[in-house]
């Protein structure tokens, strides 16, 4: 007598393995940055050469500009990498979760504690109007990201208006979160001074949560 078997369940597609090629430019993408961090960090933007970030990654003039425009857009890099793990983060949210709860879920969960370290040095260290302009378009492009993102969550009939408010709300929160923690730590990253800035970036949700009484 035949037995009619049920085919064995199938296992979920493995996530796609980024190539040997990949990971090359994302190593050598961090390498430039990293090496552009260690110049800021001895001494002041403009007293370093994208020529002498070259060298210190162990790449030509050529292939720095393949990855950044100037040593400003590398140091910005940190701010871009950290954003765009939010991103990723908000993404991964139920799209019937309530808006503000996917964001401050994602500002909890996103980037690892050294990512948001190097971000917040990063920040303390780039107080001046030359890296401003690269670290604000950072933070306009998460915004046109989180924008689409929130479209497709909310419904079809939800004003334009009511959306970009939203999420100028939220990012311009965050940077305000940021701008917070410089007044209170300078650029002191202790992981005690990190921690506060990680609650204070999850407050910014619940002040736009509560509202403004003033």
């Amino acid at each position: 007598m035949s037995i009619n078997a049920s085919p064995p369940p199938s296992s979920p597609s493995p996530e796609p393995r980024a190539s040997r090629r990949e990971l090359n430019k994302t190593a050598t993408r961090e390498a430039i940055a990293s090496a552009a961090l260690v110049f800021l960090r001895s001494g002041k933007l403009g007293s370093f050469t994208v020529d002498d970030v070259a060298a210190a990654a162990g790449v030509s003039r050529r292939t720095f500009f393949n990855y950044f425009s100037s040593v400003e857009a590398a140091i910005a890099s940190f701010t871009q990498t950290y954003l765009d793990a939010i991103i990723a983060a908000f993404k991964e949210r139920p799209a019937d979760e309530p808006l503000l709860e996917s964001a401050q879920i994602a500002l909890s969960v996103a980037g690892s504690h050294q990512q948001l370290t190097v971000l917040a040095e990063v920040f303390a260290l780039t107080q001046d109007p030359q890296l401003s302009r690269f670290q604000l378009q950072a933070w306009d492009e998460c915004s046109l990201t989180i924008t689409e993102v929130a479209r497709q969550q909310l419904p079809d009939d939800t004003d334009d208006l009511y959306i970009h408010t939203l999420v100028g709300a939220l990012v311009g929160s965050c940077r305000a979160a940021f701008i917070v923690w410089f007044q209170r730590h300078g650029t002191n990253t202790t992981p005690e001074s990190i921690a506060d800035l990680r609650e204070l970036l999850g407050a910014t949700i619940t002040q736009i949560r509560n509202g403004f009484s003033a």
